[in-house]
């Protein structure tokens, strides 16, 4: 006799009695009317009378077997538990109906699809794109292929300074093409124009020291900026002494700090330009993650900007503080500083949390990078996000909608 301790499926059966339940496998009696060595183990037990004796036996042992395998894998190492779970994790997603949710009833819970996202080895993947994309393709080949991606995302290229397309020997190059001088005019009325072609995700003055990536998404603007440089290399002291990191920014009395966020879709231009005139005397690469930006994966994942790889490029304009950050992402891996030729990204050596700062102020530079507004200032090789977070008067004014698209040399604000 083999006592089972598993609690069958039939709600009948009460919890108190399940100690009573019991396998009987008989053995084959010598007549001919006994059970045959084939038959299957008869179940005895309170409130098992309505059902077969088949039917019970199916209902109790496949949930037995997932339990003693699951058991094993709770015993596995990390790293092998979620190399065994994160198959059966794909399907449970991919399949329709819930097709593997009757697992749940079992013990096993699927990785949430966050996790499931982050484990992707987006880093990995992105520089193997960028090595496809500088394979030279073949001449006959060119137009179809960018004919196709023209298509898809409906490039303009009656705006590229060369139309024609077999000129371009690999993706990466029409990738990174350029405009016609006059296809982009540099907006002289507004002080602050759009750096990049995009979408506008969202713009406002900073709050809390938490800014908004999405509507109702927040991330920690020190997680952003990384921690501030001391005093003494400011090009201004601090307005006051504050514990927030967002007075720490704050130069001036009297004013505030604002943000915008403009989203470079793959058919956008993508380069980007200064946004106003002003001086550059710091970078820092954040090496990190290489997540989707588009604005749905935003909603998506918290602090989505602070675990990806970015450049944040920090200096003074005529009203204080001002900084514009590369943000990289999926297949963007190469972000690209043009006065910055130390600046590598999507490097192999990866440490999370980490960042790499570098100066522009020398003894032969005191003042660092001066930077005229609409002057070409880095490129992506794909499409990315632009963050832009600087100081200025009370009075000034956004001339902008959420969710509107926006072009290089276009007005974002004024004072």
């Amino acid at each position: 006799m083999v006592r089972c301790c598993q609690r069958p499926p039939n709600p009948a059966v009460p919890r108190h009695d399940l100690h009573k339940v019991r396998v009987h496998v008989q053995r084959p009696r010598s007549g001919g009317g006994g059970r045959g060595p084939g038959a299957p183990p008869r179940l005895e037990g309170p409130g098992l009378g309505g059902l077969s004796r088949r039917a019970r036996f199916r209902l109790h042992f496949p949930q037995l077997a997932l339990r003693r395998r699951l058991g094993q894998l709770s015993c596995m190492s990390r790293p092998a538990l979620k190399l065994r779970s994160w198959p059966l994790t794909v399907l449970y997603y991919l399949l329709p109906f819930g097709a593997l949710r009757p697992l749940s009833r079992v013990g096993w819970r699927p990785v949430s699809r966050v996790a499931l996202y982050k484990s992707v080895p987006t880093r990995l993947l992105s520089r193997a794109w960028g090595r496809l994309n500088q394979v030279e393709l073949p001449h006959w080949l060119r137009r179809p292929v960018y004919s196709l991606y023209i298509w898809t995302f409906g490039v303009n290229m009656k705006e590229a300074a060369v139309e024609d397309l077999h000129h371009y020997r690999n993706l990466s190059e029409f990738f990174r093409r350029k405009l016609k001088p006059q296809a982009r005019p540099v907006c002289g009325v507004h002080c602050v124009i759009s750096p990049s072609d995009g979408k506008i995700l969202n713009f406002g003055q900073v709050k809390n020291s938490e800014v908004e990536q999405v509507k109702g998404v927040t991330y920690s603007l020190e997680s952003f900026l990384g921690p501030r440089t001391s005093v003494e290399d400011l090009p201004f002291p601090p307005a006051a002494s504050c514990n927030s990191f967002r007075s720490q920014l704050v130069t001036r009395e009297g004013n505030e700090l604002y943000h915008c966020v403009i989203y470079l879709a793959p058919g956008d231009y993508h380069c980007f330009h200064s946004p106003t005139d002003w001086t550059v005397s710091h970078r820092r690469h954040f090496p990190g993650s290489l997540m989707s930006v588009n604005p749905g994966m935003a909603r998506w994942i918290k602090e989505l900007f602070c675990h990806n790889e970015r450049v944040v490029l920090t200096g003074d304009w005529k009203h204080g503080f001002f900084s514009l950050t590369a943000v990289g992402a999926t297949n963007v891996g190469s972000i690209r500083i043009y006065f910055d030729r130390d600046l590598h990204t999507n490097s192999p050596r990866y440490s999370k949390g980490s960042y790499n700062d570098f100066s522009f102020v020398t003894q032969a530079n005191r003042e660092g990078i001066p930077m005229r507004k609409g002057e070409h200032l880095g490129e992506f090789n794909l499409g990315s996000t632009i963050v832009l977070i600087f100081e200025a008067p009370k009075d000034f004014d956004f001339k902008l909608k959420a969710g509107q698209k926006i072009r290089f040399g276009e007005a974002l604000g004024s004072l």
